[in-house]
């Protein structure tokens, strides 16, 4: 791995102003073609103006893509047409060529690097906002996917970061009842966190040693030897995406649900640790139909243990209906000093959110709700009453919890399925103890090198 001070894609005053440049050219070339759609007027034009916008995204790559893709996943953040549009740049970026990808595995393993490997194919297996993946055989022979990452996407994170300030700046001035300072401050930190795939790597190790025990939840094996900080090669696990599985019988899909289930509260419940992307893409079913392969953990949050327990306390506090152990719980959460209003108000969306683990009985998540529109209608509500009650600032431990829960809710939604979510839920939780969790996640987050999360007071 190449020192940074020989470091020729460090973040560079030069590359962030070219970034700047070309965002702002393609983004011209999608007011422009906004302007013709315009012409036709109504909703087709608006879908037009939402193509073009969702196009110049996925040729200009990089953060703001990726901030594009986590406000698809907010509800009511965005109209429907473009949070619709936005949502397919999660699997459908264009790819760069082969001359990039020569330049990156040159840079990164050496000129002599395409020895390290028996085949290496030149289309791309899939592409995505800050890389793109190519499975490949390795010299020994084994399977593996190598992802690249882009150009000067160090430049381009702290020049997107300076515009994704613009964008909350607006936010804030349109929508007076939300504060959103700490979602871009969080959103920021963890933008950074996904260029670096030495992180990445750990983060992976650190579910393929939670998930040792079990053949049906399986993680990658990173590769070191053949990895950088701007490659990650890792074990190639075959396995048909979940969307090829939205037709199957009814129990196939329950069982892919417990296992994303699982897979994702799992984690959260004993090590404080989430995957902060949950979407179908994320995964395949391998195995003949017997396992679920996990993928991209460029994205993981880690919580301390107190959190957790927030978590848990409020989904106590609303069972019972005790209204001061909800406030309790928000406190826990990082939220300030609430009005009785806004509390109610918030609880709205948290018995939406928890809503399918208050009843004891086989269920959907949610009945008649489009996956797109899931918790719109619940939003909505919830500025009415701020407006007269907020406003509120959202703390930053809170932004990707609620944006995975609601992945998680949505990817339920397109597998149809018909769980009872309280048990799997209380599965989970059972015998929770907060100081446990914080030495098991010191344990293991030590194990593959990361650190764990400050406690907070």
């Amino acid at each position: 791995m190449s020192d940074d001070t020989q470091d020729r894609e460090r973040n560079r005053l030069a590359a962030r102003a070219g970034r700047v440049a070309a965002v702002g050219a393609n983004m011209a070339g999608a007011a422009a073609s906004a302007g013709v759609s315009a012409l036709f007027g109504g909703g087709a034009a608006e879908k037009q103006i939402a193509q073009a916008v969702r196009a110049a995204l996925g040729r200009t790559k990089g953060p703001l893509m990726k901030v594009a893709q986590m406000m698809a996943t907010i509800p009511d953040f965005l109209p429907p047409q473009y949070a619709e549009e936005f949502a397919q740049l999660q699997m459908n970026a264009p790819a760069m060529g082969w001359p990039f990808v020569q330049r990156r595995m040159r840079g990164e393993l050496g000129a002599g690097w395409e020895a390290k490997f028996a085949s290496f194919e030149r289309e791309a297996a899939a592409a995505a906002s800050l890389g793109q993946v190519h499975r490949a055989v390795t010299a020994d022979g084994r399977a593996v996917a190598c992802k690249l990452q882009y150009p000067e996407m160090a430049s381009a994170v702290e020049a997107d970061i300076g515009q994704m300030q613009g964008i909350i700046n607006l936010v804030r001035r349109l929508n007076r009842v939300v504060d959103p300072t700490e979602m871009g401050a969080e959103i920021a930190e963890r933008l950074r966190e996904e260029l670096d795939y030495d992180r990445e790597a750990k983060h992976m190790a650190l579910y393929r040693a939670f998930f040792a025990d079990r053949d049906d939840i399986v993680a990658p094996e990173p590769m070191a030897a053949l990895s950088t900080k701007r490659l990650l090669t890792m074990q190639w696990l075959d396995g048909a995406p979940l969307k090829s599985f939205l037709d199957a019988p009814q129990d196939t899909r329950n069982r892919i649900a417990v296992l994303l289930f699982e897979a994702w509260w799992g984690p959260m419940s004993s090590l404080g640790v989430i995957h902060g992307d949950p979407h179908l893409g994320n995964y395949t079913f391998g195995d003949e139909g017997r396992s679920l392969n996990l993928f991209d953990f460029g994205c993981v949050r880690i919580f301390p243990a107190a959190f957790v327990q927030g978590v848990i306390n409020l989904y106590r506090a609303l069972d019972a209906d005790d209204l001061d152990g909800v406030a309790r719980a928000y406190q826990d959460w990082g939220f300030g000093d609430l009005s009785d209003g806004a509390i109610e108000a918030l609880t709205i969306w948290a018995r939406f959110i928890y809503g399918p683990m208050l009843e004891d009985r086989t269920r959907r998540v949610a009945e008649g709700v489009a996956p797109g529109m899931y918790g719109r209608r619940e939003v909505i509500e919830v500025k009415e009453r701020l407006a007269i009650h907020g406003p509120v600032t959202i703390p930053r431990e809170f932004v990707f919890m609620d944006r995975a829960a609601i992945g998680l809710g949505a990817a339920f939604l397109h597998l149809d399925a018909e769980l009872n979510f309280r048990r799997m839920f209380e599965a989970q939780i059972a015998g929770f103890e907060k100081d446990a969790v914080a030495a098991r996640q010191a344990e293991m987050l030590g194990r593959v090198g990361l650190a764990p999360a400050a406690a907070t007071a």
